[in-house]
């Protein structure tokens, strides 16, 4: 079968080289792809969002699956427009994909349906919110559209939150996606991350990870869009795993079922294990970026059969297996990133890093120039490696790391430690 990708970062490198290796595939495209991709899949000059330019593109090449990394295509409504000329996506509607495009529509869905989560109200006038904040402590504040991972501002004071409001609301930094904004109750506790296949009856759970948001070692630092991640996360056992499935993913497929938008592709739930138990921070309608890569590293089954279950509405007759290995990915930026950063440094050592057994170096932000790649974006390189526990695969992921370099290259190098005895 011809299989098409949308988006061209890490996360879809890593699911061009999972998908690769099905005997079911055929041909693989990616649009756009990046030089990662290109390795196992044939890269299309399309951008993520131009719907009408994939749909040509889909129709001319009779292709029958079509993946999408990116939230912006799904709400937009990629997979809406697919589906009218009776093409096959995995991934939600742009109705159902609200689950991340609106995150007043998340929250309002959560209390409805008894989802625990932080406490919120939303506001669409800067001095409602500034007035609302008054004495209430460490907050977060949110823009409800999408923002590329950062419009989130974790605040520790009431004064960072009043900065927050006006950075989004005032100052407009994610334009109308910061129209309106949600303010809730700082958590505290560790994040993770659950992604769960679903076809809008069935939730199929994946392996846990954890994400590395902040940019600096240490958790510290403004959040990015996740500087690392490792699975599985010994925090979530299998007790915590169930708990979540029971009080949070299975009622948000029901919730959406109930609510006539239903929910199929990937429901990713970013969570904070609080002293009270599991709450839902966010969900995102998409796999995630960087957990992608682990979860790909880890995965035992071939997961095009999975994905085609989930558009199919068949995902009671399909299994999932895993390696019981661990897989840590570590996240190489560039110097500057979350903010402002130059583009186009060399990157070398990229085929000694690859080399290393266990480890594939998945593209994010890099792009070909000449003989050289180059980089293109704030986050560069998912170096991830496989291992028989978490300690080793900080280790392998490590040793690929060192091989690599560029003028101005940043990442953490406490990836994988709150995992560690």
């Amino acid at each position: 079968m011809k299989i098409l990708i949308i988006g061209g970062g890490g996360r879809e490198h890593a699911l061009a080289w999972k998908i690769a290796q099905s005997p079911k595939v055929t041909g693989l495209f990616c649009a756009p792809g990046n030089p990662g991709t290109a390795d196992v899949a044939t890269n299309i000059d399309i951008p993520a969002d131009d719907i009408e330019r994939l749909l040509q593109f889909a129709l001319n090449q009779s292709i029958d699956l079509t993946v999408v990394g990116p939230e912006q295509p799904l709400v937009l409504g990629l997979a809406d427009w697919f589906q009218d000329n009776d093409l096959k996506v995995f991934g939600p509607s742009a109705k159902a994909a609200q689950l991340e495009g609106s995150k007043t529509f998340s929250k309002d869905l959560m209390q409805k349906y008894n989802i625990p989560t932080a406490d919120y109200a939303a506001f669409e006038n800067a001095n409602e919110a500034r007035a609302y904040l008054k004495g209430k402590g460490p907050q977060v504040i949110k823009a409800d559209g999408l923002a590329a991972g950062k419009g989130v501002f974790v605040c520790a004071s009431e004064a960072e939150a009043m900065d927050a409001i006006c950075q989004i609301m005032d100052n407009k930094i994610f334009g109308e996606s910061g129209s309106r904004i949600i303010i809730e109750e700082r958590l505290e506790g560790q994040e993770v991350s659950l992604l769960a296949f679903t076809d809008g009856n069935t939730v199929m759970p994946m392996e846990a990870a954890q994400d590395h948001k902040a940019v600096f070692d240490g958790d510290t630092g403004p959040n990015t869009g996740g500087m690392g991640a490792y699975s599985p996360a010994p925090i979530f056992t299998p007790e915590l795993k169930q708990q979540v499935i029971d009080k949070i993913m299975v009622p948000a497929v029901n919730g959406m079922r109930q609510e006539g938008i239903p929910y199929q592709g990937v429901l990713y739930a970013g969570l904070m294990i609080t002293s009270k138990g599991p709450k839902t921070l966010e969900f995102n309608a998409r796999f995630g970026d960087p957990e992608t890569q682990p979860l790909m590293m880890r995965m035992q089954s071939d997961i095009v059969p999975i994905m085609e279950a989930c558009a199919d509405g068949t995902l009671d007759s399909i299994s999932l297996e895993w390696k019981p290995d661990a897989a840590v990915c570590v996240v190489m930026a560039s110097e500057g990133y979350p903010g402002s950063y130059a583009k186009g440094r060399t990157i070398a050592g990229l085929d000694q890093a690859g080399s290393l057994s266990d480890v594939t170096v998945f593209h994010a932000g890099t792009k070909q120039m000449g003989d050289d790649i180059v980089t293109s974006g704030g986050r560069v390189l998912g170096v991830t490696a496989l291992g028989g526990d978490v300690k080793q695969a900080i280790e392998k992921a490590y040793q690929a790391v060192d091989k690599i370099q560029w003028q101005g290259v940043q990442f953490r190098k406490d990836i994988g430690q709150k995992a560690l005895p």
